[in-house]
């Protein structure tokens, strides 16, 4: 499989460091070599947040991810960031709820997923993070179905077990979209 070399940027409280997570424990249920590095403001919720995650069949160098092979963005500070930043023959995942500038580059695979729509309409306020990671599964295949389900169940704590179905169904959407 190819390595993908994703970053994730958003907003504090969008949750990209809780879907970097989700790739991250894809690739280790595989038996992939990973890495998973987040970045945050000092404010946390509104400030700034990103992280990069590797997934490869080979030893990784850095855990740092300077020209992502995918780029999610969940708002347009992070889109207008990182944009130029995406190797040629990448693919950038945007919430066009949030971000309504055109992607200008014609070297790289542009889907525009209303996310934050999506979860809004379908009750999951606050999801559209995982709407984005069903779109990414769908578009990349970076893991198989079942060792994604196996991923959202590892990374949503007991306390919080009620939200594994909220989180399927949002995927669901996002591969559907």
């Amino acid at each position: 499989m190819k390595d993908l070399n994703m970053l994730l940027a958003g907003f504090g409280g969008q949750g990209v460091l809780f879907a970097g997570k989700v790739a991250a424990y894809a690739g280790l249920i595989e038996g992939r070599e990973l890495s998973w590095l987040p970045s945050y403001g000092p404010e946390m919720r509104g400030g700034t947040a990103n992280c990069s995650v590797c997934l490869s069949d080979e030893p990784i160098g850095s855990p740092l991810v300077t020209n992502p092979n995918v780029l999610i963005a969940m708002n347009r500070p992070s889109l207008e960031k990182f944009v130029n930043d995406v190797e040629p023959g990448g693919v950038i995942l945007l919430d066009s709820s949030l971000i309504e500038i055109p992607v200008e580059r014609e070297d790289v695979t542009v889907c525009r997923v209303p996310a934050s729509k999506i979860a809004e309409e379908n009750g999951l306020s606050g999801l559209a993070n995982m709407v984005l990671m069903g779109k990414l599964f769908e578009v990349v295949g970076f893991c198989k179905e079942e060792t994604l389900d196996a991923a959202l169940q590892k990374c949503i704590p007991a306390r919080k077990a009620a939200m594994l179905d909220l989180n399927r169904k949002a995927i669901a959407l996002g591969r559907a979209s």
